[in-house]
């Protein structure tokens, strides 16, 4: 048995020319497939482990607006499960409350890095929106910092806020720092131009860390603590304010580049870098919510709702206005300033109006509480605080309701140009003054001055001529009177022939004869 396997294993192998041919030949193509293969497998492997990663442009000031849009745009980013998102920061700054929530927003980000990268300059809050990144980006001349907060005081001097909103800017910022691994006494020096920040080294151990006054102040081992001189750039009177160079040395930065175009080596991304720029979206969004914009879109919507009370059924005018106040509040809306509330307050008010104008003779609670909310729930639609509570907070609301109520005087001069131009317009013709009757006893031409309103000089069973259509509410001749009316709910058209079936107070009941 053994001698037989021997010799079959030599005839296969040993002793056949064809079959070593064949051995050789699979052997090379093995060889040669292997070869092949090598470079894509590895090629393959780098690939697989580049990151993707999406960069999302901020080069304006924080505000409401610019912080919705960012908001947007980031949660967008992650939607995507990018790897890695990059905020390119070039802002001065803006508003303490927007920059929190931005703030929030990059810290409870999950399973994502976030990164800032700082090409010229991140001040203020823009500096605190780097902070609360994963790794913050910079090139060498950029700089990072002075976040101290401020407000415009009556005289229209800048000042620093009160003690008590200093301290939750304070330790905000510290625990941004505490949660990005960032020295905590250089982040508070940020926003506090007070206190002072050493280097200190503990005399037992050796270990080396920033503390400031207050640190030393607050601690039972400070005698413990050897300090050097202060960070030059974290002095008495000052705000710490970084270049990129400097800011590594002191931990604060992560790393120093020269340009955009080293992010995806330094990050190992895949290239080119998903970019989000700015959509014609945004830049609508932005055109829309911008002062004069506004003036124009609440006048011409006013102007053209006014046309549409004048006339029966949905015309040109309603459709203008439905367009005209629909754009207000959808740049609201992605602006993050207006909600449902403010819309649905707005169509109260309107169809208070609509009902003080077609239902209710003259002008009272309801024609003043539709106007109040109307014009309320567009001052609304602006702001994102429900009571001011600085200075600049209460210029914001004074630039506002500067901007609804020219709207609004706008639209009562253009009422006045219509009616002289474009004669009485019905159901509106109610909100201006008209001066009193000049009549005689037998019709003709008098000096006596009738006094008194006209509906109180119309009677049970007098007839008249409709002068606008009456849906149901309108106006009637009676002689030389023009008197509001309203009808049994029918619709009557212009220069109908009517008689007045009953009287209440100021309002007057016509039917059809």
């Amino acid at each position: 048995m053994t001698t037989t396997k021997s010799n079959a294993m030599l005839g296969a192998s040993g002793t056949d020319p064809i079959a070593m041919m064949r051995s050789v030949f699979a052997f090379v193509v093995v060889a040669v497939a292997f070869t092949q293969c090598v470079p894509a497998i590895a090629q393959s492997d780098v690939g697989s482990g580049k990151r993707r990663g999406v960069l999302i442009e901020f080069k304006e000031d924080i505000n409401p607006l610019s912080g919705a849009l960012l908001k947007r745009k980031f949660e967008a980013a992650v939607e995507s499960d990018a790897d890695v998102i990059i905020l390119d920061i070039q802002s001065p700054g803006g508003f303490t409350s927007v920059t929190f929530e931005l703030m929030d927003m990059v810290l409870e980000a999950k399973d994502v890095e976030t990164v800032a990268y700082i090409e010229k300059d991140a001040i203020s809050g823009a500096a605190l929106l780097a902070l609360s990144t994963d790794t913050i980006l910079m090139r060498p001349d950029a700089r990072m910092g002075d976040a101290g907060e401020i407000v415009m005081g009556e005289d229209g001097a800048f000042r620093y806020t009160p003690a008590k909103s200093r301290s939750v800017l304070a330790q905000k910022v510290r625990d941004t720092a505490e949660a990005t691994g960032r020295p905590l006494a250089l982040a508070e020096k940020m926003t506090d131009k007070d206190m002072v920040v050493y280097q200190a080294t503990n005399k037992e151990s050796g270990e080396k860390r920033y503390l400031s006054d207050k640190d030393l102040a607050s601690r039972e081992d400070a005698d413990q603590w050897e300090l050097s001189p202060p960070i030059r750039e974290a002095g008495k009177e000052m705000f710490f304010t970084v270049n990129g160079r400097r800011g590594v040395e002191l931990g604060m930065v992560d790393q120093t580049i020269e340009s955009r175009d080293d992010l995806a080596k330094v990050l190992n991304l895949q290239e080119p870098i998903v970019e989000m720029e700015r959509s014609w979206t945004d830049t609508l969004v932005f055109l829309l919510n911008s002062q004069f914009v506004t003036f124009l879109l609440l006048l011409i919507g006013l102007v053209a709702l006014a046309i549409e009370l004048s006339a029966p059924g949905i015309g040109i005018g309603g459709l203008t206005s439905v367009l005209c106040f629909g754009l207000f509040f959808w740049a609201r809306f992605l602006g993050g300033t207006s909600g449902w509330l403010e819309v649905v307050l707005f169509l109260m008010g309107i169809l208070f109006i609509a009902a003080e104008v077609f239902v209710i003779p003259g002008f009272g609670v309801a024609g003043i509480s539709g106007l109040a909310l109307s014009l309320g729930a567009l001052v609304m639609a602006s702001r994102r605080f429900a009571l001011p509570e600085n200075e600049i907070q209460w210029t914001s609301l004074a630039t506002d309701m500067m901007t609804v109520m020219g709207a609004f005087l706008g639209f009562l001069v253009c009422l006045a140009v219509m009616a002289k131009y474009l004669g009485d317009i019905p159901g509106l013709s109610r909100l201006t003054l008209r001066p009193q009757v000049m009549v005689a006893a037998d019709g003709g031409a008098s000096a006596t001055l009738v006094s008194g309103p006209a509906w109180q000089r119309v009677e049970v069973g007098d007839t008249g001529s409709a002068m606008s259509p009456l849906r149901p509410s309108g106006k009637v001749q009676f002689g030389d009177d023009a008197v509001d009316v309203v009808t049994e709910g029918d619709y009557i058209d212009p220069g109908t022939e009517v008689r007045v079936v009953g009287k209440q107070g100021a309002r007057v009941t016509v039917r059809k004869v």
